[in-house]
């Protein structure tokens, strides 16, 4: 059935958001976390992650910068693929969009101890009175709090993706191997995540989790925000 001229219209235009904040936020996903965050943070070395924070503060500046051009996209991910799914299920549309929200309100309290790392490296005066050893205990403290808050929400992103790949499939626009990543990529987030929260002593499950997912959760949304940009809504 034929959608109205005005109806499509909008429909193209919440698609056009939708592709734009989605490649936006894997761009700045793949500088603020896939270079900057792995460039500063040295796994198991307080003293060298922090002589990183100091010396290029300004490439951590960028990065938090990062994320919060991630947490807005986000945001407007969240209302534009509402408005782009509405027509097919509104109850499932209206939950994948409040989960997104929730998602994102989980990542700004995450980016909050991105903050704190700032201020302990800033070389503020008042900073003078813990030792290198403290500074640099705080910034991991800091860090693996950034980690550990970010991955609660990325299960909560992991029901996002699961209703995402529903509705995807259900509309009949959308390709339907589109759908089907982003449903892989949901039990990918949820599988990897918890296992980085509760069995983190078993770092090779979860490496092993990440090898068998890594190309669904990045092909998922990738896809979804392309397909969007091209042809959503047309």
């Amino acid at each position: 059935m034929d959608m109205p001229r005005g109806q499509l219209s909008y429909q193209r235009k919440s698609a056009l958001t939708a592709g734009t904040a989605l490649m936006i936020m894997a761009l700045a996903a793949a500088f603020s976390y896939g270079f900057a965050h792995g460039s500063l943070l040295v796994q198991g070395d307080a003293h060298a992650t922090l002589q990183n924070m100091i010396s290029r503060n300004n490439l951590f500046k960028a990065e938090i910068f990062g994320w919060i051009i991630i947490l807005i996209s986000d945001i407007v991910a969240a209302w534009s693929l509402y408005i782009f799914f509405e027509p097919i299920n509104k109850n499932l549309s209206l939950l994948g969009a409040w989960l997104r929200l929730v998602y994102a309100a989980i990542l700004g309290i995450a980016i909050m101890n991105l903050l704190f790392v700032l201020l302990l490296s800033s070389g503020t005066v008042y900073l003078s009175t813990f030792s290198p050893a403290q500074l640099g205990a705080q910034v991991m403290l800091h860090l693996q709090a950034f980690d550990s808050i970010w991955s609660v929400g990325l299960i909560i992103f992991s029901g996002h993706l699961l209703i995402l790949g529903m509705l995807a499939l259900r509309s009949g626009s959308v390709p339907k191997w589109i759908g089907i990543l982003l449903l892989i990529a949901s039990i990918g987030y949820f599988l990897i995540h918890l296992c980085e929260l509760f069995l983190a002593d078993y770092e090779g499950i979860r490496r092993s989790l990440e090898f068998v997912f890594i190309i669904p959760m990045t092909a998922g949304e990738m896809s979804l925000g392309l397909w969007m940009l091209f042809k959503g809504g047309k």
